[in-house]
């Protein structure tokens, strides 16, 4: 399934070819937590490979069936989505864009739709934040709501009504 948003914004099935970008895209996000550490280069490098591929194990054997898919802009991948659909709710896995494409509204128009396809099929989402994800205030906007947490995250739901 190919879908096209509002904003030049269009998403297709991750594959293969795709590692070196989710690699990229993985460091990016995780920058920050490593930046006062004062590694060199090749270090970091390391520390994020050795990361990135756990979590591509932990997502391929916990989420095996989600739809992972490459956010692009006018065919530049700049982001995923991973979404595991289920029969009574929806998990939004993962999103994340490149740091130059956030705060830029793309991750809101993504989500919007995305609550209005599990709206469509009467159907929760659901995701997990950390506590210290500057997202957390995106979600509320977008009427999540906190349904439990724990002493590093935060979960919430966005109901069909």
């Amino acid at each position: 399934m190919h879908w096209v948003l509002t904003m030049t914004i269009s998403l297709r099935p991750s594959r293969p070819e795709d590692q070196d970008f989710l690699f990229h895209l993985y460091s990016s996000t995780r920058l920050h937590e490593i930046a006062a550490f004062g590694w060199p280069a090749a270090q970091q490098e390391m520390f994020f490979r050795m990361q990135f591929t756990a979590q591509q194990r932990w997502y391929e054997s916990t989420y095996g069936q989600a739809e992972h898919q490459i956010v692009e802009q006018n065919g530049q991948p700049i982001g995923r989505l991973m979404v595991l659909r289920e029969k009574n709710s929806a998990l939004l896995v993962d999103v994340s864009l490149l740091a130059e494409h956030r705060g830029r509204g793309i991750g809101g128009e993504l989500l919007r739709d995305l609550i209005q396809q599990c709206k469509h099929n009467r159907v929760p989402l659901k995701l997990q934040v950390l506590k210290t994800n500057p997202a957390l205030r995106l979600y509320e906007r977008l009427g999540f709501l906190r349904t439990g947490e724990d002493q590093m995250y935060i979960q919430m739901e966005c109901r069909p009504s």
